[in-house]
């Protein structure tokens, strides 16, 4: 039988218990989640629940959702020096971890039962070490730093519809799972992810179904985030239109394509687009900074290399991450990825050599050992992304000023990257006759003649040939003669008023009787048979006199 509901409280349509309004939407939520899952949960799961030291908060979503964990806090030091050398003990507990800090260091870091429960989850470090809290979040201060817009509008928990744009690794899933935790613990509104790699139209539709149910029963806005939403389509990218228009659902987007090229303009319209940068050395070294701590690892100074004895790490705040955090490329996922394969890698190494080893199990890290798991393995480019066009632009413009050092370096970018030769080519002909033309008209013949070489030979030998023909245009005299009186040429006809001016009667030709019986070809001058110059109009009436080498439009 259902209870009834007296009237200062509302019926939960679960569990058929009475709750204030104030409690109803974190009580809906856990209550879900509870039908939604076993009512005995499985010994892995509580296994796996109990060595993290996670319970599930209340408002928690269910399958579908981001699954928002409270974990305890600590404020770890990491002892920095200038050795490079990292010193891990796989029997240090997390409390001895908190002991050695020195408390004065802001970064925050996930206590574990041991720091090998990090490494022993099977889980990329860049997913287990996500930030859960703006404090946490280094790197992206023009956007989310302190008395911005947006920090102001998600502490007042007002969330806005917005597109986060920047390569990857800079933060902009991070930032979402931080918008999704709070609101979370705060109840004020219900989160969904999706991904447009694998979401469909019907997908979307359900989603926004939901989210109307919600905002109906519940007076509850629906967060939607939609991670690579530049693969939606059109179509796709239309479903959302009215729901964000009304306010249904918020919806938080993040790519990593221009969002002018891949979102509707309609879309764009109704949200505002925030630029995430490549995180810089600085955030690299604090995000690096952070995972040492959280791993339990100690720094050691030079001197201290050949010591066992962790209390000789002598801190410096300064310098020791900044050289590794070069060779991220501004990615934080790559670097904490890649500082886990190193640290793991010694750790497999001192498993299988156990020889001579003492009983605190201590494992020396060098600092070449970091710096091979963060080795550059790719530069950052995107062939059919929007870097491909910012570096052939900026190719082009450096060969245009004559500078072929930076057009070899641009050359280099694109090449090294994996961009197709054939395009390189391509463009340096185009660049002979419109920037360098008739100032050295031999310089289509080079880019032609590199054009086909590339064609024939490919890579990686055809590259000192583009080289060759970017360092010959760069130094070629430049001239846009015909690059602008072609361009003159095209406004004249766009710009003409009425039907374009009839061929003058004179350079018609008249291959039959008729046409010459209509004065084709009548009264033309044959050059060839006049030994000086001959006077003759070869322009439409309308244009005699103009000379598109100086005209313009302006003179139409």
């Amino acid at each position: 039988n259902m209870k009834s509901a007296s009237p200062a409280s509302v019926q939960c349509p679960v569990c058929f218990n009475d709750f204030t309004p104030m409690t109803i939407n974190l009580h809906l939520d856990a209550c879900l989640l509870e039908k939604n899952t076993c009512s005995k949960p499985s010994k892995t799961a509580e296994t796996n629940s109990t060595a993290s030291g996670s319970s599930y908060v209340a408002g928690s979503q269910p399958s579908g959702m981001f699954s928002v964990f409270q974990t305890d806090k600590s404020t770890v030091s990491p002892q920095n020096g200038n050795g490079g050398q990292l010193k891990v003990s796989e029997s240090e507990p997390a409390a001895d971890l908190e002991s050695q800090a020195s408390g004065s260091n802001p970064l925050a870091v996930k206590s574990q039962s041991s720091p090998w429960s990090l490494l022993a989850k099977g889980k990329p470090l860049a997913d287990i070490l996500r930030p859960d809290t703006l404090e946490e979040y280094f790197g992206q201060n023009k956007v989310i730093g302190q008395q911005t817009l947006l920090r102001s509008l998600l502490e007042s928990e007002e969330i806005p519809s917005f597109i986060l744009w920047g390569p990857p690794g800079c933060g902009k899933t991070t930032l979402a799972h931080i918008i999704a935790g709070k609101c979370k613990r705060k109840g004020t509104a219900r989160f969904v992810t999706l991904s447009a790699t694998s979401a469909s139209v019907s997908d979307v539709r359900e989603v926004i179904k939901q989210a109307q149910n919600e905002l109906r029963l519940c007076k509850r806005k629906t967060v939607l985030f939609i991670d690579e939403i530049h693969r939606f389509n059109k179509s796709q990218q239309d479903t959302f239109l009215p729901h964000v228009e009304c306010g249904t659902v918020i919806l938080i987007g993040a790519t990593t394509e221009n969002p002018s090229f891949q979102v509707n303009t309609a879309l764009l319209s109704r949200c505002r687009v925030l630029v995430l940068e490549k995180l810089s050395v600085e955030a690299m070294a604090s995000i690096l900074d952070r995972a040492l701590a959280a791993l339990g690892i100690r720094v050691l100074d030079q001197d201290s290399t050949n010591s066992s004895n962790g209390d000789q790490a002598v801190g410096q705040e300064k310098g020791l991450w900044t050289p590794l955090a070069y060779l991220c490329d501004g990615d934080a996922r790559t670097g904490l990825n890649s500082l886990q394969l190193a640290v793991q890698a010694q750790v497999s190494a001192s498993k299988a050599d156990t020889s001579g080893r003492s009983a605190s199990k201590e494992i020396l890290v060098k600092e070449e050992h970091i710096k091979e798991g963060l080795q550059r393995s790719h530069i950052l480019y995107d062939k059919a992304g929007e870097e491909h066009y910012n570096c052939i632009s900026a190719l082009h413009k450096s060969m245009r000023g004559s500078d072929e050092n930076a057009s070899l370096y641009w050359l280099g970018r694109m090449l090294e990257g994996g961009e197709d030769p054939i395009y390189v080519a391509r463009r340096m002909v185009r660049f002979a006759s419109e920037d360098v033309g008739l100032a050295d008209p031999a310089a289509l013949s080079q880019a032609v003649s590199a054009f086909q070489a590339c064609h024939f030979i490919g890579m990686p030998e055809c590259e000192v040939i583009l080289a060759q023909c970017a360092i010959y245009l760069a130094r070629a005299p430049k001239s846009i003669e015909v690059y602008q009186a072609y361009a003159n040429v095209k406004a004249c006809l766009r710009n003409h008023k009425g039907p374009l001016p009839s061929v003058p009667l004179h350079l018609r030709n008249a291959p039959t009787r008729l046409m010459k019986d209509l004065g084709y070809s009548k009264g033309y001058k044959y050059n060839p048979s006049f030994s000086g110059p001959v006077e003759q109009e070869y322009l439409p009436q309308e244009l005699q006199g103009v000379n598109f080498f100086t005209w313009s439009p302006a003179k139409s």
